[in-house]
């Protein structure tokens, strides 16, 4: 059963609804992954998304602040959630299909500005946060899954505009980078979107502050797509749809795609 996933940091379902609608009925994934969702489960406008087709959600919400949601053309079950670094925030969901694989969407801390613990709470839990993913993954390894979000860590150095200018700026960081692919070696994942495009530079996030962000292309790969490596092989067609931050009120985010052959 092929199907189609997206990831995208939406920066608020209720302000954007509209353009969630758009990729909608534009692009049809069979599943949409979202972040930063910043709305209390209840308070997330489902009409117009079952309208077209989304009759399953799963998700974690809070008022104002995180929240993720899986939004599905497919049938799903909740499959829990994970309160990384025990900070209270609606940052992991899982949603399990029919078919048995496993859909983990999160949405790692950004870390703040200074790239110091000591100085730094926010970079401090980021740190944690990656640090308990990868303990989880040591402790129950994963098997038929797959797992996407905005993990704010853009790891290669083409995953960003300029590698040594940006060594000192925090999502990438040696420190992060290291974290993240502690996390990810613990759980055997497959960078799905890196699989598929090898070489060059990608990237899904162009920050507001830059006014003529597509000239300009000071982009970061924050946005990943990673699947465990007995179903790794069955993902395909991996593209960022880069046109979305051009749209109007945009998020400064890009979705991610990737399809997978189950």
């Amino acid at each position: 059963m092929p199907f189609t996933l997206a990831t995208w940091n939406i920066n608020s379902v209720r302000l954007r609804e509209g353009l969630v609608a758009r990729l909608m009925a534009e692009e049809a994934p069979d599943i949409l992954c979202l972040q930063e969702c910043k709305s209390p489960v209840e308070m997330i406008p489902l009409e117009q998304f079952r309208a077209l087709g989304y009759g399953w959600m799963v998700a974690r919400g809070q008022k104002g602040y995180n929240g993720v949601a899986i939004l599905s053309k497919l049938p799903i079950t909740d499959a829990g959630d994970r309160d990384y670094a025990k900070m209270g925030h609606a940052r992991h969901v899982a949603a399990r299909l029919e078919n048995g694989v496993v859909i983990h969407n999160c949405y790692v801390p950004a870390g703040g500005d200074i790239p110091d613990r000591e100085q730094n709470v926010k970079f401090g839990q980021k740190l944690d946060f990656l640090t308990d993913m990868r303990d989880a993954f040591h402790a129950d390894r994963p098997e038929r899954s797959i797992l996407v979000g905005d993990l704010n860590i853009a790891p290669r150095e083409d995953d960003v505009w300029n590698h040594k200018a940006l060594l000192k700026i925090v999502s990438h960081t040696p420190v992060e980078v290291e974290h993240l692919g502690q996390a990810q070696e613990a759980g055997a994942w497959v960078d799905v979107t890196r699989k598929d495009i090898p070489d060059g530079r990608l990237y899904s996030w162009w920050s507001y502050r830059s006014p003529d962000w597509d000239t300009a292309d000071k982009g970061r790969r924050l946005d990943h797509i990673w699947a465990t490596p007995d179903i790794a092989n069955a993902a395909h067609g991996s593209r960022v749809l880069r046109g979305t931050r051009g749209w109007d009120q945009p998020s400064d985010h890009a979705p991610v795609f990737a399809t997978f052959d189950l």
